[in-house]
């Protein structure tokens, strides 16, 4: 049975992992890298990696281009990317400048899960601005990227659950979250309790035990949600708030300060900024 049936198994340290990597998982503050089996590696990213933190995921990295390492296929999960650095983006591309002949050697294709968003339009752009040494797919989901690099089923749902753990979620509330940010117009308790294969109450207690709620996960799904909408669109701040199942835009706005910390307008404003010096820093990095 190949490691991606029988899951990824969590490495209890740095040492352990680089003595054996097949089949495990080495998290970090913002990221793991796994080995699925020796033909497929990977790495997956949480919110916003600092570059000190991409220096020690990039030096991991490197066990997947030394012996006995076979060539292979690669996949980076970023769907839960928040925000791209600057600086982080340009570690990871002088990560693949100063390797790109061993990259080449040992990876035969490349699938990166792309968070949305801008910053899902950040990650796809990387290759505009880095020559890719292999093939390259960038998709929205996980388990189409999967098995784009011959993965199955099994490992999508093991690296789902190796992330929740990593980031401290236990798997039902993860699973929740993915489906609240479909549902959020007509989002519902016992709605979302059968979706889960729970009844209400359990679902409820499992909340409880995390530290949350119903309610206020499904307003932290209307933000974020709302947050890639003034990131990606013109939609107006009316539009948006009917999109993501606010009753009006002064109950949005509202929302939004309460969970976000700012207005609607300001957070777009702010984004925009940030995205124009990203998309600056990075040119500028990978040129060096």
């Amino acid at each position: 049975m190949s490691a991606s049936r029988e899951g990824l198994v969590a490495a209890p340290d740095v040492a352990s992992y680089r003595a054996a990597p097949a089949g495990r998982y080495l998290a970090g503050a913002s990221g793991l890298v796994f080995c699925a089996r020796p033909d497929l590696w990977g790495f997956a990213v949480w919110g916003r990696p600092t570059p000190a933190e991409v220096r020690a995921t990039a030096a991991l990295l490197a066990l997947e281009l030394r012996a006995p390492a076979v060539r292979h296929a690669s996949l980076v999960d970023a769907r839960a990317l928040d925000a791209v650095d600057p600086e982080a983006f340009a570690v990871i591309g002088a990560y693949v400048a100063a390797n790109f002949a061993a990259l080449g050697r040992q990876v035969d294709r490349l699938a990166i899960v792309r968070p949305p968003g801008m910053t899902g339009a950040t990650v796809a752009g990387f290759f505009a601005v880095q020559d890719a040494p292999y093939p390259v797919k960038v998709l929205g989901d996980l388990r189409r990227a999967v098995t784009w690099v011959g993965g199955d089923a099994a490992l999508a749902t093991s690296l789902d659950e190796a992330v929740a753990a990593s980031r401290g979620q236990p798997p039902l509330l993860a699973a929740l979250r993915r489906w609240l940010e479909v549902h959020l117009v007509d989002a519902a308790l016992p709605v979302a309790a059968r979706a889960l294969g729970q009844a209400p109450r359990s679902l409820q207690r499992h909340l409880r035990a995390a530290g949350t709620a119903f309610q206020r996960e499904l307003d932290a799904a209307r933000v974020r949600v709302a947050q890639r909408l003034l990131e990606t669109s013109r939609a107006s701040l009316t539009e948006i708030a009917l999109d993501v199942g606010c009753a009006s835009p002064q109950h949005f706005s509202a929302l939004f300060r309460r969970v976000a910390g700012e207005t609607p307008s300001a957070w777009r404003a702010s984004r925009s900024a940030q995205v124009a010096s990203s998309s600056t820093t990075a040119r500028d990095g990978t040129k060096k």
